[in-house]
């Protein structure tokens, strides 16, 4: 699962429902936080501060990419656009926005902000 991220947002202590999924499902999923500063500016940090905060405030374990720009990130245009991942059409609108993929690198589907990444929809996918 790829989610871009961000420390001063709103859905930021979504980063304790990703710990969760990432703990209870490690063997069957690899969840990825993709700093970005895309969206109301809520991302400022260096890549030393963003690991920092997530480690202290979360127990984050799971991976952390470096900051990037999710309009310019090569794999964000591929997950974003149907016509690079023969699977779906998606807009990242704000932070926390989710990306599931199978074992074989295939986008699954898209969840906005507002879906946890424990709501069940991801569980039963993740937990088959």
């Amino acid at each position: 699962m790829i989610i871009n991220v961000a420390s001063e947002c709103g859905y930021t202590p979504q980063y304790q429902q990703m710990q969760e999924l990432y703990e209870r499902f490690q063997d069957k999923i690899v969840v990825v936080g993709c700093p970005a500063n895309n969206f109301g500016g809520q991302e400022p940090g260096s890549n030393d501060q963003i690991h920092s905060f997530c480690q202290k405030n979360y127990g984050v374990t799971f991976p952390l990419t470096t900051k990037i720009d999710i309009h310019t990130e090569p794999i964000y245009q591929w997950l974003a656009q149907k016509s690079q991942n023969k699977v779906l059409n998606s807009e990242v609108k704000w932070n926390f926005s989710k990306y599931l993929l199978n074992e074989n690198g295939q986008l699954v589907s898209f969840f906005p902000s507002g879906v946890s990444p424990i709501d069940d929809v991801i569980v039963k996918y993740v937990s088959k």
